[in-house]
């Protein structure tokens, strides 16, 4: 049986240099979604089921299409912190690196993806 302490045990392990940034991006993204997503909600319900016609004259509006695009970045952004954090966690090897960039070029591309929709609409 070895007395080791936790010190003991942790030294020569090496520092990830990222933890605290991940958990602060986390945080901040999570309270950002804590308010867009109520007023993505509102202002997309209220033209839910409207003509294509109306629908576009409501995206013009600076407000609606801003609270859309922030939804979509920061809401995507905080999904592909956390699926990396989760992969990091529980994938190993070659996998976990291309699993983690096959996340974030979903994430991305989605994100991109989401934004383009909304300037067709906005334009």
């Amino acid at each position: 049986m070895r007395y080791l302490t936790d010190r003991k045990r942790a030294v020569g392990m090496g520092s990830a240099k990222s933890g605290t940034a991940h958990f602060w991006a986390m945080k901040v993204s999570s309270v950002a979604l804590l308010f867009l997503v109520p007023l993505f909600v509102f202002t997309f319900g209220s033209v839910l089921g409207e003509s294509y016609e109306t629908v576009t004259a409501y995206y013009a509006r600076p407000f609606p299409a801003l609270v859309a695009a922030l939804t979509i970045v920061v809401g995507l952004e905080h999904f592909q912190s956390g699926a990396q954090v989760l992969i990091e966690d529980y994938v190993h090897g070659l996998a976990q690196k291309i699993t983690i960039i096959l996340v974030k070029c979903l994430a991305y591309g989605a994100m991109a993806t989401g934004l383009f929709a909304i300037a067709k609409l906005a334009l």
